[in-house]
């Protein structure tokens, strides 16, 4: 490298613009340059885990043509596991040769040599990496990692901060929007739909299922599903005990592994579902629970304060909008029954 690395100076700016109008894609990008600038690289590129496909997407870089950034993308997993077992950082003195690697070719030709690879920290979490390249071959020393390793922090409150706007606005906007069309029919089947099919894609669940609660016969009756097989959904009786009966008694119930976790009443079914995370709300009617809604996740998660909130509120609407289309529906038969005895009576003179 030419001259000592200002290393202040960067964190100066990259803080300051913490505290500005940019947003989330700019201050990635100014992370990613700021790499690139301070450490006397080529290129750096900031990549995020895709939980479904266990891959990192890049979401933000300079200096990689398009060619390198679309080749065989890194398994996710595996990169961090290799992180965590160097210590915190990951780096390799010569990319087109080290047998930790693939690609060889393709980086041999994008003109790279040696690559540093911490990962992008969220409440102890990696959610994915950042990544610097040179091009000529260097050892990294060890202010360069911890420098390396702040930026990436500073990269992972960043993205922590733009999802906490974004959950925040488009929670508010979730809610209206759903909850507007909930109490605005009382046709139980559209109150049905939305609180299975609109709920899970706004979600981004694999599934959702109502059951209601029949009083006659003590059990809990399917009333509605969206996205999941009828094996599943037909697997069996519902015992009232276990998550089902915390959710009866009015308290949600948050599953986020169903592999682990021993509230799971099918773990079989589930497992061949392919249902890995799950959250079962009460539904209430007033203070009364009149049965469950369960959103069914395709990969482990915790479910975060705003996701079950919103659950929450949306499940209890819909427990007011089924009770008052149950009372339309008695009040539309009684009427009904009122008008036959009316011309029954007439039928008399």
């Amino acid at each position: 490298m030419t001259g000592k690395p200002d290393y202040f100076d960067t964190f100066c700016k990259v803080s300051k613009a913490f505290g500005t109008t940019l947003g989330q894609a700019e201050i990635l990008d100014l992370i990613v340059q700021s790499s690139i600038d301070t450490m006397n690289g080529k290129a750096a590129c900031l990549f995020l885990a895709d939980e479904e496909q266990d891959v990192f997407v890049p979401v933000t870089q300079k200096g990689l043509s398009a060619n390198y950034l679309h080749a065989k993308p890194m398994k996710a997993k595996r990169v961090v596991d290799s992180i965590l077992k160097e210590g915190g950082y990951f780096s390799v003195y010569d990319a087109c040769s080290d047998p930790r690697l693939e690609n060889h070719e393709a980086k041999k030709a994008e003109g790279l040599a040696s690559i540093l690879v911490v990962p992008v920290m969220v409440k102890d979490k990696a959610i994915g990496v950042l990544s610097l390249y040179t091009s000529t071959p260097r050892e990294f020393t060890d202010d360069e990692i911890k420098f390396q390793s702040a930026l990436a922090d500073h990269g992972g409150m960043a993205i922590e901060r733009a999802k906490l706007f974004d959950r925040v606005k488009r929670n508010a906007e979730m809610f209206y929007t759903l909850s507007s069309s909930i109490n605005s029919s009382l046709d139980i089947k559209k109150i049905m739909h939305i609180l299975t099919a609109e709920i899970a894609e706004a979600f981004s669940m694999k599934g959702v299922t109502i059951r209601l609660m029949n009083n006659e016969t003590k059990s809990l009756d399917l009333m509605a599903s969206y996205g999941l097989s009828e094996d599943y959904v037909n697997k069996g009786p519902i015992p009232l005990d276990k998550g089902v009966g915390r959710a009866l008694n009015g308290e949600t119930v948050i599953i986020s592994d169903t592999k682990t976790d021993d509230l799971v009443q099918y773990p079989e079914a589930a497992r061949k579902e392919g249902i890995a995370s799950i959250l079962c709300v009460p539904i209430k009617a007033g203070d009364d629970v009149i049965g469950i809604m369960k959103l069914c996740g395709g990969v482990p998660q915790h479910f975060d304060e705003f996701t079950v909130k919103l659950a929450e509120g949306l499940a209890h609407q819909g427990g007011l909008a089924i009770q008052n289309a149950s009372l339309y529906l008695m009040l539309q038969e009684d009427k009904k029954n009122l008008e036959q005895e009316i011309w029954s009576h007439r039928s008399w003179f």
